[in-house]
């Protein structure tokens, strides 16, 4: 896959984050992350784990606002941890959520990042603009 298609594919996961924004928790570890999603123009109603109290309050927010989340922690060692214990509150509480698009994401950027909050730099990196700019020099 050239950065071409990568960019392609990491749009489509995103536009599709984009959709679920609306009526889905966004769950993320920090507010880096945060700010990283909100700088590629995902908005809606984001749950900080690290910062505001964890899985299990993460679940229980879920659970009171919508029932639905999308996970979306960082595709190292840690993050993964942290997504299968909210997978595991989630299930507990009966809320619906999606791991597929973290999934998705760490295929398409493991070589080049390891977390959300990097996924600003990865789009700027792989735009087709800034390919072309960079040949020119």
């Amino acid at each position: 896959m050239n950065d071409d298609e990568r960019f392609a594919e990491v749009q489509k996961v995103l536009d599709e984050l984009g959709e679920l924004s609306a009526d889905h928790v966004i769950l993320v570890e920090g507010l880096k992350d945060r700010k990283a999603l909100e700088s590629v123009g995902i908005t809606g109603d984001m749950f900080m784990i690290q910062s505001e109290g964890g899985p299990m309050k993460a679940a229980e927010y879920v659970y009171r606002h919508g029932n639905r989340a999308v996970i979306l922690t960082d595709w190292d060692r840690r993050g993964g941890t942290i997504a299968r214990e909210l997978e595991r509150q989630l299930s507990s509480l009966g809320s619906e959520y999606d791991s597929g698009l973290r999934a998705r994401l760490s295929f398409l950027c493991r070589k080049y990042i390891k977390d959300v909050e990097s996924l600003d730099v990865l789009l700027e990196r792989l735009s087709p603009e800034t390919i072309c700019i960079k040949g020119r020099k």
